[in-house]
């Protein structure tokens, strides 16, 4: 008894939390658009019961997902959006790899408080970060007046609203997912093994890249997706820190939502986007199971 209270408390959070709003988006996204609170015209009614489902398969149509087939706003949007999202996972390995490295290899006292270096950003609001890098990036912001103090440029520099901006921006919020598990994995990493490489005739380098790299590779799968995931669907930093230009589906969603007020089709746009990231979700999972059954 015991053990199926135990299963069935993750899957009650999940279907509770996941399940759930899943079903009712999808119900949003097979509706009509109308001139109501709220803005859509049901198709569905679950209080109809059997009745109502074959009403609603027979009326059953996708023209709010065909609706986006049809405009290029959407698929560029996606598009763009895995652009961006997986040149950000890319430069926040380059960042964080070295960081976690440099952490795993310090001196064991030091390690607890570089661990809360790492975590101390989470102690203030997302928001309010993101709102100072608008003021360190703007025409008149401190980056431009140190650089320009320095002699390094004449004229102010313009990173904010550009894609720049927004790359530095998802770099700087989710470089601590990228540095804590492939610290986790660097951490727990037999340092006899670099020294027999060396002893067979590697190189400090070659070591590194056939003995370290190998062996975090867990943690650098973990914290490509614990990035990417959140990025793609990113709407705060791209909204703030973009300019008109950069096009990504969580502003899309947005102006969907509250700006036309066209609930199917940006219900539609949020399942698409559900689909695309259970991919990368998927293959998390495998290769979570994989470690644990290698571990075990």
């Amino acid at each position: 008894m015991r053990r199926w209270v135990l299963i069935a408390l993750p899957y009650a959070w999940l279907l509770a939390l996941f399940l759930a709003p899943f079903i009712i988006v999808l119900k949003i996204s097979l509706s009509d658009i109308a001139l109501a609170r709220p803005p859509y015209m049901p198709q569905l009614d679950f209080g109809a019961g059997l009745a109502g489902l074959r009403e609603f398969f027979a009326a059953l149509d996708f023209e709010n997902f065909w609706f986006l087939t049809t405009d290029d706003l959407y698929w560029k949007a996606y598009l763009s959006s895995l652009q961006i999202a997986v040149v950000s996972t890319f430069l926040t390995l380059l960042v964080g790899y070295p960081i976690a490295y440099g952490m795993a290899r310090s001196a064991q006292e030091w390690r607890p408080t570089l661990l809360m270096l790492v975590i101390l950003p989470f102690w203030t609001s997302f928001l309010i970060r993101v709102y100072a890098w608008m003021g360190i990036l703007s025409t008149e912001g401190l980056l431009n007046q140190f650089l320009i103090g320095l002699g390094l440029v004449s004229d102010p520099l313009t990173i904010l609203n550009t894609n720049t901006a927004v790359y530095i921006g998802i770099v700087y919020t989710y470089l601590p997912f990228m540095i804590l598990p492939i610290y986790a994995a660097l951490e727990k990493m037999d340092e006899s093994l670099l020294e027999a490489a060396e002893d067979l005739g590697c190189s400090k380098f070659s070591a590194f890249w056939l003995v370290t790299i190998p062996l975090s590779r867990n943690g650098i799968i973990a914290g490509c997706f614990l990035v990417f995931i959140p990025a793609i669907g990113e709407f705060v930093i791209p909204s703030l820190l973009g300019g008109s230009d950069t096009l990504m589906i969580g502003k899309v969603l947005w102006e969907e939502f509250f700006s036309n007020r066209d609930w199917p089709v940006a219900s539609a746009v949020a399942v698409v986007l559900l689909l695309i990231l259970i991919v990368p979700i998927v293959l998390f999972q495998r290769n979570e199971q994989k470690a644990r059954e290698a571990e075990g």
